[in-house]
Parts: C-alpha cells; structure tokens; sequence
C-alpha cells in the first residue's frame, strides 16, 4: 500500500491536507476518520493501515489550524470551531462518498461531535465513536475535575495572552489550538450537555436530528475526560439515530490502560476490530433491507 497525501477544497476555499490509504485487493467499502481537537491525522496512521489492510479505502485529515492545515502562524489566525465538522470533515465526506461502496466514518472525542454538524451527513451509513464525551468537568473523577480547572482559568488564560493561540503543546497535551477555538471550548465545556445547552445554540438540535444512521459510541471506563456518563450525556443529543453505547472495561479485557487516547494506539487492536466487524454487519443488514 502507498498513501497519498491530498488537499481537499473546503466549500469555503480552505485547503484541507488528507492522507488516502489504499484498500488491500477490491475496496469493499470507504472510511473516513474524524480526529478528535488538536490531534493530527498522523496519530491515526495504525489505524488506518490496519483498516486498509482488511478492504477499507480510508482517508484521514488534519482540520484548519492543525496539522499539515496549519497556517504559518495561529496567531490571529480565527476558525469557528464547528467549521471543523461543517466544512473540514464534510469536503472528506465528499470527496469519499460513492454510489457504489458504503462510506463509513470512525469519530475520536471531537469527531463524535462534528458527524452531527455534517451538511452531508446522509452519506454516511454508519458511524463508530471512540471516546466522545460533553466535556463537562462535572462527568471526571474529582482530580481530573481540578486539573480541568486549571487549565480551563490558570493554565489557558496564561498561555493565550503569552502567544495569541492555545500553546497546549507548552502542556504536553497535544497540538497548539485557534485561539476562537479555545474560548468556544472552554464555553461549551461550563455546560452538562455541551452545546445542546448553551443558549446561544438554539438552533444546534436541527442538525443533530438530522442524523439517522445506526451510530455506536464505545468510551472505557478509565477515560478520565470522556467516562460512560459523558458520554450519554452527549449522545442523547443524537435524538433519532440508532444509538448503541459501549463501555470498555481494559482489564476485564486484557489490555493496557485506554485513557482517552489509547483507542487508537496499537494495544488497542481488539477495539478495531470490533469496530470493523460491526461495519459488516451493519452495511451487510442494509444491503439486505
């Protein structure tokens, strides 16, 4: 196999870097994965081999600001977070869809997020969620709480006025962020259902409606920013898909602690396969329907 690395044009104009991995054989059908924020797509690699090794034609992305989509600079560099979903993940969407192969998506944490802001989500069959959550402190373990705190009032004030942008790799937690999308996350993780419930939001439910396809969302129960509760806490905005929720438990089994990255590193090879069987059965029951 021999990835390619792509630019994709967003409906706005933004060039968007994705990486293509080529099915093994005849593709049986195509796999986007949604990266959750501040993740690059190359984190995601394992994945996607392990993926096209078995028949999917998969793409990853970085979205704007991260990755191989960063600008020079971040700072004064603006992007609404919901862009990501909207136009990122959605010209992946496009450029993947077919008429003769399903389109199945893997969502990591802000990728659970962005399936519902999809223009074209109707595209998709079918959708996989590692680790989505609504972000709120009061879903973590009351140390995890403390260190949110302080990120969220200490750490990220400090470091937006230093630099002009989230220098979160200063915190060693992953890439640097848009400043914009540092104070909306900050804002919708105040609330227990993210942003079904802030205010200014009102009109966010419609899109989430929209999405009927059949959805499983797995979250271990050592994922300190993203346990079972917050989950289900998220997920019930999805109010007309099929939504089946999973807990891991990793030492029940038989792996190394998951957190809230371990779904996509190599130990956790049990977790895609899992994920790649239930593609089957689900495309295999709507092609029979």
């Amino acid at each position: 196999m021999t990835k390619q690395v792509l630019t994709l044009q967003a409906a706005d104009g933004y060039p968007v870097v994705a990486t293509l991995y080529p099915a093994a054989g005849a593709p049986h059908a195509h796999l986007v994965v949604a990266s959750a924020t501040g993740v690059p797509q190359g984190f995601y690699r394992r994945f996607a081999e392990f993926a096209a090794a078995r028949g999917y034609r998969v793409l990853t992305l970085d979205y704007r600001g991260i990755g191989l989509s960063r600008p020079a600079t971040l700072k004064g560099f603006e992007v609404d977070f919901l862009d990501w979903g909207r136009l990122d993940l959605a010209a992946a969407v496009e450029h993947m869809a077919s008429d003769e192969l399903p389109l199945l998506l893997v969502g990591h944490s802000y990728g659970g997020h962005a399936l519902g802001l999809l223009p074209n989500q109707h595209k998709v069959a079918a959708c996989y969620l590692f680790g989505v959550s609504a972000g709120w402190h009061g879903w973590m373990p009351p140390l995890e709480r403390v260190k949110v705190w302080l990120t969220w009032n200490v750490f990220g004030p400090l470091l937006t006025r230093w630099k002009g942008y989230l220098a979160w790799s200063k915190l060693g937690m992953g890439e640097d962020l848009p400043l914009t999308v540092y104070h909306q996350w900050k804002r919708w993780c105040r609330y227990p259902h993210y942003f079904f419930d802030d205010p200014a939001m009102a009109g966010i439910r419609d899109s989430y409606d929209r999405v009927r396809m059949p959805v499983l969302a797995a979250n271990s129960v050592d994922d300190l920013w993203a346990g079972p509760a917050s989950r289900d806490a998220f997920m019930a905005g999805y109010r007309n898909a099929a939504v089946t929720a999973v807990t891991i438990d990793p030492a029940r089994a038989g792996f190394g602690p998951i957190g809230h990255m371990g779904y996509f590193k190599a130990q956790a090879q049990p977790l895609w396969e899992a994920a790649l069987a239930w593609f089957q059965t689900e495309v295999s029951s709507a092609t029979k329907s």
